[in-house]
């Protein structure tokens, strides 16, 4: 039974349904739960660094259960889209309901789309790879599975990186110079990985070229079945739902730095090189996405299997609460810029 914890990743698109169905000021329950009620959670639970025996982790290994708790988004993801899109082109709704909509369906694309996506994304089925990249799709990010996989992870935590955040850097400018950076880098890798192939830019291996085919015809399509409205809409919720994805990119890594050895390349990525959680709520709602440098340290690993390191930096709060509080700049550096080590400030 301890292995259902993770239904309650579905939480948050649970919330979204309930202010789908009620409306009113119901619209704004996605945001108030993710932003208030699981950071009051996550400060009154203990957290749990415990790490699992070698029996358990081969029964964790071998458990379909856990694969299928990440299926089964994808159906709950693109329901809530339809559902969404729906009701603000056929009900008559006030702008604060509109705008609570948004929202919801956009940190439900963020947590139980994107967020599921990458971690399918590290997997090496094909299958379980199309997933994900189509849990991406109502985000407009689809070039995520290309830059994370055969950049991020390459450069996590160096000044190449897009989605490392410097330090003093706040989250706003840095969701400019990551979400502009990192498209700007799937192109270039994809480029590469064309040429090596030998193959022209309108190949069927050009994954970036298809990914903006089909990002194109998804709201080409809402247009058609939706209006202007709809589409206004599905885009508002998309960039919503990548920004959120931005936002747990700026509190990953912020201001840490791998440093360069004798020969001038980068020290490997260590455990120390991300900022981890072991606050309950948010590892569940996350699906472990807090682990995250057991995550760098072996990305094949599924998310039931990360463990928690010593050596890695803790932060003092969940995921949730953290983001809440990088939202605050002057609150954020006060908290977490003591805590980056000197040595990396420097680096």
């Amino acid at each position: 039974m301890k292995d259902l914890k993770y239904l309650a990743a579905l939480s948050i698109p649970l919330t979204a349904l309930i202010g789908l169905h009620f409306k009113g000021l119901l619209c704004f329950l996605t945001p108030v739960f993710s932003f208030c009620i699981i950071p009051l959670l996550e400060l009154i639970l203990p957290e749990d660094n415990t790490n699992y025996s070698e029996s358990e982790l081969q029964n964790k290994k071998v458990n379909k259960l856990f694969d299928w708790m990440l299926y089964l988004n994808l159906p709950i993801v693109y329901g809530l889209v339809i559902w969404s899109l729906a009701t603000v082109t056929t009900v008559p709704l006030e702008a604060y309901e509109i705008i609570g909509f948004v929202l919801s369906l956009g940190m439900v694309l963020g947590t139980n789309g994107i967020n599921v996506a990458h971690e399918l994304g590290h997997r090496q089925t094909t299958n379980e790879r199309f997933v994900g990249k189509a849990l991406l799709l109502p985000s407009l990010y689809m070039h995520f599975y290309i830059e994370h996989n055969f950049g991020h992870h390459l450069h996590a935590a160096t000044k190449e990186d897009p989605a490392t955040a410097r330090y003093n850097q706040h989250v706003y400018s840095f969701w400019f110079t990551s979400t502009i950076r990192q498209y700007i880098s799937a192109w270039h890798i994809q480029m590469k990985l064309v040429k090596n192939s030998n193959k022209s830019f309108f190949s069927f291996r050009n994954d970036m070229l298809w990914y903006s085919v089909i990002q194109t015809m998804y709201l080409a399509t809402v247009l058609f079945v939706f209006g202007s409205t709809g589409l206004l809409f599905a885009i508002a919720a998309g960039v919503t739902g990548f920004l959120l994805l931005e936002t747990v990119n700026y509190i990953e890594h912020y201001g840490l730095l791998r440093l360069k050895t004798a020969s001038g390349r980068y020290e490997r990525v260590k455990e120390n090189h991300s900022w981890n959680s072991n606050h309950v709520v948010g590892r569940i709602v996350l699906y472990e996405l807090t682990r995250h440098s057991d995550h760098h340290y072996k990305s094949s690993k599924k998310y039931q299997l990360l463990e928690c390191h010593e050596e890695s930096p803790q932060m003092p709060f969940g995921y949730p609460t953290s983001m809440v509080l990088a939202l605050i700049p002057p609150l954020w550096f006060k908290i977490m810029n003591k805590r980056v080590p000197t040595y990396m400030i420097s680096a």
